[in-house]
């Protein structure tokens, strides 16, 4: 059925978007992937920049998106997606460049690649999913782990005095000079997802219009990694995370 024949019916309807193809997607039930997937792929189709766009996805769970949504992809080393943006970025300036990291990847083994671009302000937009956990590799801590959180090692809870505090990378970000917008979504609920994507066009308009970098993280769930059904796993990141990662934007000029 058409967006046409929708509204002449007067038929909502819950859709794949358009841009995405029919490959059954390998993420985990109740993963947040597929639905920031499904939000990029809608912004990018209602920008009109199905032929204009270029994502960058290095190592991690979502390294795999080129797979689901029918746009140009570029992958990356462990980290290096900023400075591959950087670099797709400067040599055709009229496209969309964007890349897609996990917190492991873009707060962790990249995090210095991912400050500088900031810093620099490349014109790309950085999408960062935050689940506090190395998702792919086996649960283990990330930068991003809550105190008292459990992995494979951490297993009796992270501790601050052996591993650190908790990395706010998206503070970070809307600390330095070269960042225009910078924004801590979710889409756990519709209304959650409807704020995301609002932040996501906007992400993406200002980065086409040259005004600096974008960062957005995107507080997730991992429902196999923390070992939780997925309905649990909401609302643990409800009472847990978003506490500690608070919702909103942070910058915005």
């Amino acid at each position: 059925m058409t967006k046409e024949e929708i509204i002449e019916k007067g038929t909502v309807v819950y859709q794949k978007a358009p841009l995405m193809n029919d490959n059954p997607m390998h993420y985990c039930p109740g993963c947040s992937h597929g639905v920031v997937h499904k939000l990029i792929a809608e912004v990018i189709q209602e920008m009109g920049m199905e032929e204009k766009s270029i994502g960058i996805s290095p190592v991690g769970c979502g390294v795999f998106i080129y797979n689901y949504i029918d746009i140009d992809w570029q992958e990356a080393a462990h980290g290096r997606a900023p400075a591959l943006a950087t670099a797709i970025k400067r040599l055709l300036p009229d496209r969309l460049v964007f890349t897609y990291q996990g917190d492991g990847d873009c707060a962790g083994i990249g995090t210095n690649e991912t400050i500088h671009a900031l810093n620099r302000g490349e014109n790309i937009v950085i999408i960062y999913i935050n689940n506090a956990i190395y998702g792919m590799t086996g649960g283990q801590m990330a930068p991003t782990t809550l105190l008292g959180q459990k992995t494979v090692t951490c297993p009796y809870g992270r501790e601050p005095k052996l591993n650190g505090f908790p990395l706010k990378l998206t503070e970070i970000a809307a600390q330095l000079e070269g960042t225009s917008y910078v924004s801590r979504q979710s889409v756990q609920s519709v209304a959650a997802i409807r704020k995301a994507k609002k932040a996501l066009r906007h992400a993406f308009d200002v980065s086409m219009q040259g005004k600096g970098s974008c960062f957005i993280e995107f507080v997730s769930t991992c429902s196999s990694g923390w070992k939780m059904i997925p309905e649990k796993s909401n609302k643990w990141m409800e009472e847990n995370m978003f506490p500690y990662y608070q919702l909103g934007d942070l910058k915005d000029e």
